[in-house]
């Protein structure tokens, strides 16, 4: 397959079943119909989806030790991220 912009040869990935073909000379990143709007769905549902419930908290009068908030999800990507993470 080549790339509509520059004509260099194209690589296909698979994430989460949308197949993204991505150019190895320009970089470029090429969805097929419908693609664009399933990634961005599953963008929505991964930050829409509750933070997980914390533990039991510390007992009472003891120091608090996480130095973390609640509900903060670490290590937040935007889609991009995820598709090409290892």
């Amino acid at each position: 397959m080549q790339c509509p912009k520059c004509r260099g040869s194209m690589r296909t990935y698979e994430r989460n079943g949308v197949h993204i073909e991505q150019c190895d000379n320009c970089r470029g990143i090429f969805l097929d119909y419908g693609e664009l709007e399933t990634l961005t769905r599953m963008e929505s549902q991964y930050h829409a989806a509750p933070p997980p419930a914390p533990g039991p908290g510390p007992a009472w009068g003891a120091p608090h030790h996480g130095g973390g908030h609640y509900g903060h999800r670490r290590g937040q990507r935007s889609w991009v991220g995820m598709l090409f993470s290892t």
